[in-house]
């Protein structure tokens, strides 16, 4: 198996069809074997019915993954890439915003470039309100500084992997993931390849401004420890700070007979302390709740149903 396309699928019953049709037809005189995992996220409408029906018709190598419930993207494109056997895969919305057509092109860079590992899309012009495109780009300022490891700016989840690629990302299996750092972690070299983002062919997003700045908090805490440092930064100023105005205030009261403010200072000292401190336990408590999840080492995802072609070939 040459090409593997992982479809990550939430609330799309509008849109699964009309992308196999699209994926078909644009790989019809590739030459080439190829399969389309498509994975349900635990969708809320007709989806997985759709799905049903199109694994039953088609004539296509087309694999279906159905969740017991709603897992998150990140789950949907671990278990596409477990479940894939070819020799690159692929990772693409079903809402046709990410042509496949465009897969053709990627493919094609990775062939004639043998040391090149994967090619990932980003967008040069983004189609959004200038207030979500100001907030991702203070995200990647604000993750780049953090973190170790580099985070190109606009680089999406649709990309093409090599196999040695996808078993890197495979092998870092943990519960909280955020893929744009995974990919960056494991390394290989990338080549980012700009594109046109379409409009979806029906429905809307199903990412808010709030899913979004969760996932940007996620993304900061799973590939950062800064935050943890800057706790500590903030103690040592805090405890500095204190000591000097504890000198100023004796030697005002020992040395010029000054009379120190009383009230008010102290409520404002303690409130200043105490949002410091509830700030600093508030960072602990993230990370130490990331870490109480990954040693229940609960599964990434739960696969209630799954329709594999080479079984319905051989029934």
């Amino acid at each position: 198996m040459k090409l593997s396309l992982v479809v990550p699928c939430y609330n799309e019953q509008d849109n699964v069809e009309l992308f196999y049709n699209v994926a078909v037809s644009a790989f019809s005189d590739g030459g080439f074997d190829y399969e389309l995992i498509f994975v349900n996220d635990g969708s809320k409408d007709a989806t997985m019915q759709r799905l049903r029906d199109l694994y039953n018709k088609a004539e296509s190598n087309i694999k279906v993954i159905g969740f017991s419930r709603n897992f998150g993207k990140e789950s949907a494109m671990y278990a596409g890439l477990k479940e894939s056997v070819g020799d690159y895969v692929c990772i693409i919305d079903a809402d046709l915003q990410q042509r496949p057509e465009l897969v053709l092109d990627m493919l094609k860079i990775l062939e004639e470039n043998p040391d090149c590992d994967s090619v990932a899309c980003y967008q040069e012009d983004r189609r959004e309100s200038e207030v979500l495109a100001a907030f991702k780009n203070c995200f990647y300022k604000i993750i780049n500084k953090l973190s170790e490891i580099e985070f190109v700016s606009g680089a999406s989840d649709f990309r093409l992997l090599r196999r040695a690629v996808v078993d890197a990302v495979l092998s870092m299996s943990e519960y909280h993931r955020f893929s744009k750092g995974i990919f960056s972690w494991v390394g290989f070299n990338t080549y980012y390849m700009p594109y046109v983002v379409e409009d979806r062919a029906n429905g809307t997003t199903n990412w808010s401004f709030w899913k979004l700045f969760k996932y940007a908090i996620d993304g900061i805490l799973a590939f950062t420890t800064i935050p943890l440092r800057l706790a500590t930064f903030i103690g040592l100023f805090s405890s500095a700070a204190s000591i000097i105005y504890m000198i100023v205030v004796i030697i005002q009261k020992l040395a010029f007979s000054i009379d120190v403010p009383g009230y008010a200072t102290i409520v404002v000292l303690i409130l200043l302390l105490g949002g410091l401190q509830l700030f600093c336990i508030g960072v602990l408590g993230e990370y130490l709740s990331k870490t109480y999840v990954e040693s229940k080492r609960r599964p990434i995802y739960i696969a209630k149903e799954i329709l594999d072609y080479k079984t319905r070939d051989k029934d």
